[in-house]
């Protein structure tokens, strides 16, 4: 019985693995294969050869990014871009919706971006309780006016072993400690919850966010 049950925990801890990413990857594939709609129906592949081929979806969103990439980087593209902005920003509702998506976007997608960029160490919920958080940028607005003066960071808190969920608070950088350790080392350690230890470095210990 001994043998078995460690037979039956090794198959398991080989299985589970790939059946979650195999499933993961099928998902993306077949969301991404949706996007052969919006080709005309005699344009679809599989009209053209007969049966389905899963993944002509990727490629085709592939190509689509690339392109309009191509053309938002030149000169003509960016004029019309900002157009685009400019009309958008003048439906009601669409607009609100619209600009909030775009600067979550641009932060975290830019190349000049911060978001995302820092794990840090911070106590949460409550004081000696710690947990791994992320940095993503500083307090604006009105908001600034109401925190006495002092240096405080925007910080994201994810949820464990779902980190798409997650808290937004608002910290003073002396009550962070930056990790040396990479957004993905930072973030294997969040959905694992603990097990999957970051390997150390042999750089010296971590300290708190520089004022």
């Amino acid at each position: 019985m001994h043998a078995l049950r460690k037979w039956l925990l090794a198959g398991l801890l080989v299985i589970v693995p790939v059946a979650i990413t195999m499933a993961v990857l099928r998902w993306i594939i077949d969301t991404l294969d949706q996007t052969l709609l919006i080709l005309p129906e005699a344009w679809q592949p599989d009209r053209l050869i007969g049966f389905h081929i899963p993944g002509f979806g990727v490629l085709l969103t592939l190509a689509i990014l690339l392109i309009v990439g191509a053309v938002a980087s030149n000169f003509v593209g960016k004029k019309l871009v900002g157009l685009g902005d400019r009309i958008v920003s003048r439906i009601p509702v669409v607009r609100s919706i619209y600009s909030s998506v775009k600067q979550v976007s641009d932060t975290i997608f830019s190349e000049s971006g911060n978001a995302f960029r820092t794990a840090v160490l911070v106590q949460w919920p409550r004081p000696d309780v710690w947990t791994i958080a992320f940095v993503t940028g500083t307090p604006g607005g009105d908001v600034v006016n109401h925190l006495h003066g002092e240096d405080y960071v925007s910080v994201y808190v994810p949820t464990t072993p779902n980190p798409t969920g997650g808290y937004f608070v608002m910290l003073r950088k002396r009550d962070c400690i930056e990790l040396r350790m990479s957004v993905d080392d930072a973030l294997k350690y969040v959905v694992s919850m603990g097990v999957v230890s970051p390997q150390k470095t042999g750089v010296p210990p971590p300290k708190t966010i520089a004022r």
